[in-house]
């Protein structure tokens, strides 16, 4: 088996109460995964972003809280983060290491912040990246819709560069017989 840990970035009050793209499929897709996940043994892990004091995702605020629906059981590893890459100043990728984990299951929130960084970093660390569908998610901006936000991210930038999308059924059929930490 492949070693794999199910990681699961910035899922937290201020960010999903921003109306998000496809918000309720990504949140039942990642409380899937989550389920499959810890029936199955592999380690999920947390990352909690702060945003500094003053901040709607401030330290101990509510906005910072992760997110109910698929809020860490005890045990559950959480880093926190004060930039956009899980990896930059947290411990992760040393944690990783000591694992020996190989692949990693991301989703998350906000598709071209900290899924977009913390995708990249992972790369360049040597890691397999598998990023399930309609996983991470964002909110629309001056510029691009969410929606089209998460398409070129997950379709035109990630997949078969930095990552491998897939769909999410296939993901959480894979990860009691192929990724295992």
């Amino acid at each position: 088996m492949e070693k794999a840990v199910l990681l699961v970035v910035d899922v937290q009050n201020c960010i999903v109460d921003e109306n998000l793209y496809n918000e309720k499929r990504v949140i039942s897709n990642i409380q899937s995964l989550l389920s499959e996940a810890r029936a199955s043994g592999l380690e999920v892990i947390y990352v909690r972003h702060n945003d500094g004091e003053g901040s709607d995702m401030e330290y101990g605020s509510d906005g910072w809280q992760i997110y109910a629906a698929i809020a860490p059981m005890e045990g559950e590893r959480i880093f926190d983060k004060q930039y956009n890459s899980a990896f930059l100043k947290t411990g992760l990728e040393e944690y990783l290491k000591e694992l020996k984990a190989k692949t990693i299951i991301l989703v998350g929130l906000q598709t071209e912040y900290c899924i977009d960084a913390t995708c990249k970093a992972a790369f360049e660390h040597g890691f397999q990246l598998i990023i399930p569908e309609e996983t991470n998610s964002t909110f629309d901006n001056e510029y691009l819709s969410g929606e089209r936000l998460y398409h070129y991210y997950n379709y035109k930038i990630w997949n078969n560069r930095f990552a491998k999308v897939l769909p999410t059924p296939e993901v959480i059929a894979s990860i009691g017989t192929i990724y295992k930490v």
